[in-house]
């Protein structure tokens, strides 16, 4: 009981700290933004933007346009869309090459080649190359998150203590037996690494598309990389701010939820 109770005052703690943080933050942003009317002199970077006052108030008029909430919208299917295929994909693959030698040695070498190419490298070749602007907005977001699941999932298989498996073989479990209760549950923490990890890049990855292929199908909700596009284009420099943080925080969201789905298939990480 104690123990839970220090668990709960230390997360509180966290949680008060993280808040004090934001807070200076933003007084340190309205301050800079202000800066030549308060002090007479324009702070360097910081003075150039909109102070956080203006976003708010440019951010309550956006809260009841349905259009920004449809590129909420068209952003989460994408990258919800890309990533569900990348995890579907990445993960046998990842395993599958951690576990048969001749089909590392086939795939390896072309995998290692691809993946120093960035995934909005891919975008022009996919625009021409998929029958659909929405299918070249998917792939490309595919690609921001398969090349890190793999790579961690191997990376965690290949660090499995070879005696484990020595050691299982000698009291006779089979392939699937040693797959089982091995090789998968001691993979699962790097996938789970992975996965947060590559929803990150996925984020950043639909949203630098969406404004490359102008928003694919989505018309006014093209989603956040569009609204930021067009917002720029129009010069609302505040619903650009607002766009940067609707991102971070639909990214936040996206790793919390996969960390907490991760935690609950990983219980014995806790008591680390």
């Amino acid at each position: 009981m104690n123990i839970n109770k220090l668990k709960s005052n230390f997360s509180m703690r966290a949680a008060f700290r993280g808040l004090i943080a934001i807070i200076i933050f933003i007084a340190i942003w309205e301050f800079g933004a202000r800066s030549l009317d308060l002090i007479g002199y324009r702070v360097p970077f910081i003075g150039l933007i909109p102070p956080p006052t203006a976003v708010l108030d440019s951010w309550a008029g956006l809260v009841v346009d349905p259009s920004y909430w449809q590129s909420w919208y068209m952003s989460f299917m994408r990258v919800f869309t890309g990533f569900l295929v990348a995890m579907v994909v990445g993960i046998p693959l990842g395993l599958y090459m951690a576990v048969n030698r001749t089909f590392y040695g086939i795939a390896f070498p072309s995998f290692e080649i691809l993946r120093p190419i960035p995934p909005l490298a891919w975008v022009p070749a996919s625009i021409i190359f998929w029958p659909t602007q929405e299918m070249s907005i998917a792939f490309v977001t595919f690609l921001g998150a398969f090349y890190t699941i793999v790579i961690n999932v191997l990376g965690g298989a290949k660090s499995i203590n070879r005696q484990y498996l020595q050691a299982a073989q000698s009291m006779g479990a089979s392939q699937a037996d040693i797959f089982r209760r091995i090789i998968l549950p001691a993979t699962l923490p790097s996938i789970v690494v992975g996965s947060a990890v590559g929803m990150g890049i996925t984020w950043e990855v639909v949203v630098a598309a969406e404004m490359i292929s102008g928003g694919g199908s989505g018309g006014a909700g093209g989603g956040l990389g569009f609204f930021i596009w067009s917002s720029y284009v129009g010069g609302s420099y505040e619903q650009i701010i607002v766009g940067m943080i609707s991102i971070g925080i639909a990214g936040y969201i996206s790793s919390e939820l996969l960390r907490k789905l991760g935690g609950r298939f990983t219980p014995w990480l806790k008591t680390r």
